[in-house]
Order: structure tokens, then sequence, then C-alpha cells
């Protein structure tokens, strides 16, 4: 049988990279698509295998490396060019586009969703705040933002079944598309982030320098905590206003590779993990090396991390919040070998076995049904 296998672009290794690798891992005859794939060589041997997606014409329009999403307006039509009549099994990676694709009713389309379209439903007013949208400009960004929105609703018919990369994220396509979701958690390298039974002092975070990601309220939280050390791990176009703002007792180290980011991680008292995240895969690193995390209360951490024994959470995304939560986390003694132990059940191996079964199990009936 042949198999397509759709994402939404390819320019960097992240979470729905790690998701990519773990498909690849179990089938390697996949076709890939996408919208636009800018990877380093590095990144194209370890997420697929050293293959090329063919792209679309977004591929070719200025400046898209640098800045892809100006042409939103343009996805829909891009991602509907591709003609996939030949292939049995579609599996689209989706926190965007990619579930849009054109498919019949012979073909077995299963969508790995991430989430639907943050920057089109429920982040609407935070993408356009960060782009500093405002008068006509700002209207036209929303015109276009519910036409998508529209054509989401409309092209979600297109998936046979979804899968979601949580519960969090299974009630929101109940919501937005009325659709049920089998819930299959993505893969974690539990083996790399490996257990670390002696903490140093220092707290730790790391993430992209973006506004959604909240570093600059970390900072701004143990600015006001001077006895407690904080590394920053990350850049990003937020990187200069936040290494403004922290006081001596915080160290910026900029972007770190696999390898020291996991010392950091496995050497941390504690992992501060500030955004609202659909899943959430850094957290569960850090749980894996032995290490609690310090997370805010909604999304995908209430299923990550246990209240009190490998973690504990922040109500609200204020300076208030976060230090009432790490004064707390300070008065607890946490056990590192039962906090790994919690981690290993979101192991690579376990997101393949899961996605290997599932899959095999609808093509199964999906044959069965077209005979």
């Amino acid at each position: 049988m042949k198999k397509a296998l759709i994402n939404d672009w390819y320019y960097v290794n992240g979470g729905a990279e790690k998701v990519i690798h773990s498909l690849n891992q179990i089938w390697d005859d996949f076709d890939h698509f996408a919208l636009i794939d800018f990877l380093n060589e590095n990144d194209r041997t370890f997420i697929l295998n050293g293959k090329k997606a063919k792209t679309t014409f977004i591929q070719n329009l200025p400046t898209v490396k640098s800045n892809h999403r100006k042409f939103l307006q343009l996805f829909p039509l891009a991602i509907q060019q591709f003609n996939l009549r030949e292939y049995e099994i579609i599996l689209s990676s989706s926190s965007s586009i990619a579930k849009g694709v054109r498919t019949t009713k012979n073909q077995l389309h299963i969508c790995y969703c991430h989430s639907p379209m943050r920057y089109a439903w429920d982040l609407q007013e935070q993408y356009l705040d960060d782009a500093g949208l405002k008068g006509l400009k700002r209207a036209y960004a929303i015109f276009v933002l519910n036409k998508i929105k529209k054509w989401d609703i409309a092209n979600s018919h297109n998936v046979s079944f979804f899968i979601a990369n949580s519960k969090c994220i299974a009630q929101r396509i109940k919501a937005i598309y009325n659709r049920e979701a089998t819930v299959i958690y993505p893969p974690v390298d539990v083996d790399f982030f490996s257990l670390e039974t002696q903490k140093e002092a220092y707290y730790f975070t790391a993430s992209r320098m973006v506004s959604y990601k909240k570093t600059q309220l970390i900072v701004e939280t143990f600015n006001e905590l001077p006895h407690l050390q904080l590394i920053v791990a990350g850049d990003g176009p937020e990187f200069q206003k936040i290494q403004k703002i922290a006081k001596s007792n915080i160290q910026l180290v900029g972007f770190v590779d696999a390898i020291l980011l996991k010392k950091y991680m496995q050497k941390a008292k504690g992992f501060v993990f500030a955004a609202e995240e659909d899943f959430g895969i850094i957290p569960v690193e850090a749980q894996a090396c032995g290490t609690p995390v310090i997370a805010f209360g909604k999304g995908g951490a209430l299923e990550t991390v246990l209240e009190d024994k490998t973690g504990t959470f922040f109500k609200e995304q204020t300076i208030k919040s976060v230090k009432e939560a790490i004064l707390h986390f300070e008065t607890i003694s946490f056990d590192p070998n039962v906090i790994r132990q919690h981690a290993l059940q979101f192991s690579k191996e376990r997101f393949e076995r899961e996605i290997k079964s599932f899959v095999e199990e609808k093509y199964k009936e999906h044959s069965t049904s077209n005979k």
C-alpha cells in the first residue's frame, strides 16, 4: 500500500518533528509532503531519514524562509494543490493546514492533531498583538482568519479519524470540529533524558523566546527572588529584551545543543514552565531526568505533571502566582526516581506501538468496508 505523510512545514526540529521522526521509524516508505521544506541536512537525516518533502508554490515565494506565516491567506490554496489520489493511506501531522489536503472517500486519512490552528482559534488576539497589527491591517488580518476558520471546519471532514496529542486537544477538536479523537501522547526520548539523582541549587527553563512561552514572566519572577538561581536557555525575538531586565541571580545561556540541554535539565533543582501548551514535551523531558516541574496549571501540563509528586502548579500567568508556586515548591521533598518512573509512560516506544496499532486497525476496517 502507498502511504503519504503530510506535515504543515519543515524548517525547525521541534516537538511536531519528533512525531514525524517516530512515524518514519515505524514505516520507512512514506512519500513526504509539506507547504515548505527548509531543513538543514542534520535535521533532515533525523526527521525524514534524509528524504525531501514535495512542497508547494509557497516554497518559492520571496522571504518565505524567514517568515512563512505572512503568506497565511495562501495556505489553503497551496495545500490543496497536492494530488494524492494514488495513496491508500494518508497521515497528516497538523497544528495548522496539513489536515486540509484533498482526499476521496476511498482513502484512509488519519490526522495526528497537535492543535486546531492556534492563530485562527484560541490565540487569535495574541498573534495579532505580537504582529503589531492595528487599524486596517488588523481588520484585514481578522477577515483572512475568519475565512480560514470556515475553510478549516469544512475541510476537517476530509479526515477519516483524528488522533489528539492530549485530552486537552481532544476537547478542542470536539468543540471546533464536532469530531471525536483518540488520545495518543507524543513521543518523548526518555532514554536520552536519563535519570540524575544528584541535583544542584539552580532552577532551569528552556524555550524559544517568543511571547506565549512566557520566559519574560519567569525572569521577572526570579528578579523578585534574588536568593534563588535561574538558568535560562533559548533564543528568539525576545532575547535582548529579557537579557536587559535579568538581575544577577539569572544567567541567560542562549541556544544550547541537546547534550548541554540535558546536562542543565539533569542537575536542575526544578524546571520552570510558564506556557500554556497543548501537550508540552519539555516538561516530560525534565521529569525523565528526575527533575520536578513548576508549571502553569492549564493545558497539557495537567496531564503530564502530578501535583506535589512530580512537580507543582501555578494558577495564573502572573508574577505573584509563579512566586507562590516556587516558594511552595521549596517546601516539598521530591523523589527523582518516582518522577522518572512517571515520565516513562510517555516514551517513544509507547507512542510508536500505539500509533502502529491504531493505523493498522483502521486500515483493516477501512479495507473491509470498501470491499
